[in-house]
C-alpha cells in the first residue's frame, strides 16, 4: 500500500468535497461497511460509484487516504459545537453525536484505528484533522461554561478532554457493549460534571 500523502490529506479534511467527491465517500463508507477495510478496494469503489480509477486517485492518492477522508466526511456533523446554554446539555449533546457516528461507522474506525497502527503519517494526519479538532469542541464547551460561571477554569485538565468521546468510542468498538443514551447521561452526570463543579484545593 502507498503511504499517505500527508499534503493531500489535509486537504481532504480542510476543503469542501464538490457534489461529485462526497457521493464518492458515501459509497466508500458503504463498501467499508459491507466488505471492511482489507477487503475494500479503490477500483471496487469506482466501479460502485460509476467513476473512474484515474479520477479516485487523482483525489485520493491510496486506499488510506480514501478511507480517512470518508470516515472525517461521515462524521462531519460531529464537528459542530453545540450552543444549548448549558454545559450539561452541551456534554449531553456531544455524546449523543458521538454515539451516532460510532454506531454508524464502527467499521470504519477500526479500519482507521488498525492502519494508524503501522502508518505514521495516516496516525498524524488523523490526530491534526480529527482528534484536534474534536478537542476544541470541547474546549469550547467548558470554555463557555467558566463564563457562564458554571464552573472554575482551575477544574478543567487534560484527562478531561478524552473521556467523554474516548470512553464512548471504546465502547463502540467493543462487541456487544454499544454505548446507549443512559451511558452518555451516566458518565456526564457521575463522572464529568462532579469532577468539573469540584471545589478545588491548594495544597
Amino acid at each position: 500500500m502507498k503511504n499517505v500523502n500527508t499534503e493531500s490529506t489535509a486537504d481532504t479534511a480542510q476543503c469542501p468535497w464538490t457534489t461529485r467527491e462526497a457521493e464518492l465517500l458515501a459509497v466508500t463508507l458503504q463498501q467499508l461497511q459491507q466488505h471492511g477495510y482489507d477487503r475494500l478496494t479503490v477500483e471496487a469503489v469506482a466501479a460502485a460509484a460509476r467513476a473512474s480509477k484515474a479520477t479516485m486517485y487523482r483525489r485520493w492518492p491510496s486506499k488510506a487516504d480514501l478511507v480517512l477522508a470518508a470516515f472525517i466526511e461521515g462524521t462531519r456533523s460531529s464537528s459542530v459545537p453545540p450552543h444549548t446554554g448549558s454545559l450539561r446539555t452541551d456534554l449531553l449533546e456531544i455524546g449523543r453525536a458521538v454515539c451516532e457516528h460510532s454506531r454508524d461507522h464502527t467499521p470504519t474506525m477500526r479500519a482507521v484505528l488498525n492502519e494508524m497502527s503501522h502508518n505514521p503519517r495516516l496516525s498524524q494526519a488523523f490526530h491534526e484533522k480529527f482528534v484536534i479538532q474534536r478537542k476544541m469542541i470541547i474546549d469550547g464547551v467548558l470554555a463557555a461554561a467558566v463564563e457562564r460561571g458554571e464552573i472554575e477554569e482551575s477544574a478543567i485538565n487534560e484527562e478531561i478532554f478524552d473521556l467523554l468521546p474516548g470512553y464512548l468510542v471504546f465502547r463502540a468498538l467493543v462487541a456487544d457493549r454499544p454505548p446507549t443514551e443512559e451511558t452518555v447521561r451516566t458518565l456526564v452526570d457521575t463522572v464529568l460534571l462532579p469532577s468539573l463543579t469540584r471545589r478545588v484545593t491548594e495544597f
